[in-house]
């Protein structure tokens, strides 16, 4: 490549199926970008990727795990902080990354940001789990600190059904750190979670999920109909993926939120996510427990936010690609004087 070519958009990313409605508008409009399958993926230290890409964007998943990808998962801080020690314009880069491998480190997140979320305590065997829930209003929920996509989190509505889960053999799931939470259970008012998503650190949209309250993987892309009962295109889903019976609609968000959000995002070092949030039936206290680095988009932006959000995110890409390349450019011309 010619060090006076525009260096490429780098994509990096694990579970191809979600990234098809953004592969699908990049190619749309001829963008200049690469797919780095973190599956197939290997480096050097002592390769240059500063002179290959404009930029990259991380879209690594932590609930890779649960498809035979967890050796992904560590090997991804290496690679992202190799990224940046060659001055690699990343887009959630490793502070991102690490907020969204430990739901322990949210919660401390959220408790020193002074904001509202699930009395928790972190554990690190099973074993723990029982004497960790006192003082903990049941049910409780027990969740891996790595999850994604509400793998591994199981619910326990009483102290003696804990005790026995812990006590077994196999009976929690603490996740591939062997660290977990034991969790209040929030039951949401009006049945409904809501999750705001951020783009380059700003408000985009938010978009309110109902639930049954019997389920956990609360994926946008996977949502299959409105409030309204109108069918979605789940572009980024896999065509077997299950219809979950969630339906979703938008959600204007009110100042104070969307002022919490872009706070907590900027903690978190994310640029490109999304963060969920509920309504505690108990006390009316708005309580947020996920923060996600990797946020899939809601299924069918068009219809549901009025725009399609894919549209958005390449453009923004492509912005930051732009300034990259011509930075690039004045400081080459102002070497070779």
């Amino acid at each position: 490549m010619s060090s006076r070519q525009s260096l490429p958009i780098a994509i990096y990313y694990e579970q191809p199926n979600w990234f098809k409605p953004l592969f699908a508008e990049l190619d749309r409009r001829g963008a200049n970008y690469v797919k780095l399958n973190a599956v197939e993926h290997s480096y050097g230290p002592e390769d240059h990727p500063e002179e290959k890409y404009a930029l990259v964007l991380n879209k690594m998943s932590p609930s890779a795990w649960n498809r035979g990808h967890g050796d992904q998962i560590f090997y991804t801080l290496g690679y992202l902080e190799h990224l940046e020690s060659r001055g690699v314009r990343v887009v959630n880069g490793v502070k991102a990354y690490r907020s969204e491998l430990s739901k322990a480190a949210q919660l401390s997140m959220l408790e020193a940001l002074g904001l509202g979320y699930p009395k928790a305590r972190v554990i690190h065997r099973a074993s723990q789990a029982s004497a960790a829930a006192e003082g903990l209003r049941f049910p409780v929920v027990v969740k891996p600190n790595i999850g994604g996509s509400g793998s591994g989190v199981v619910k326990f509505h009483t102290k003696e059904h804990l005790a026995e889960a812990s006590a077994m053999e196999g009976g929690l799931t603490l996740g591939m750190d062997s660290t977990g939470l034991v969790q209040e259970f929030v039951p949401a008012r009006g049945s409904f979670i809501v999750r705001v998503e951020v783009l380059n650190g700003k408000y985009l949209y938010a978009i309110k999920i109902h639930i049954t309250g019997e389920t956990f993987d609360l994926c946008p892309a996977d949502i299959c109909k409105t409030r309204l009962g109108v069918e979605l295109d789940r572009a980024a889903c896999p065509v077997d993926a299950p219809k979950n019976g969630l339906t979703v609609e938008r959600f204007d968000a009110p100042p104070e939120v969307i002022e919490e959000v872009e706070k907590l995002l900027a903690a978190a070092g994310i640029e490109l996510g999304g963060v969920e949030f509920m309504v505690d039936d108990r006390d009316g206290v708005r309580m947020y427990y996920d923060i996600n680095a990797l946020s899939n988009f809601v299924a069918d932006g068009q219809k549901v936010v009025g725009f399609d959000p894919f549209v958005k995110l390449a453009d923004w890409l492509e912005d930051e690609a732009r300034i990259v390349n011509e930075r690039r450019g004045v400081a080459e011309m102002a070497g070779a004087r």
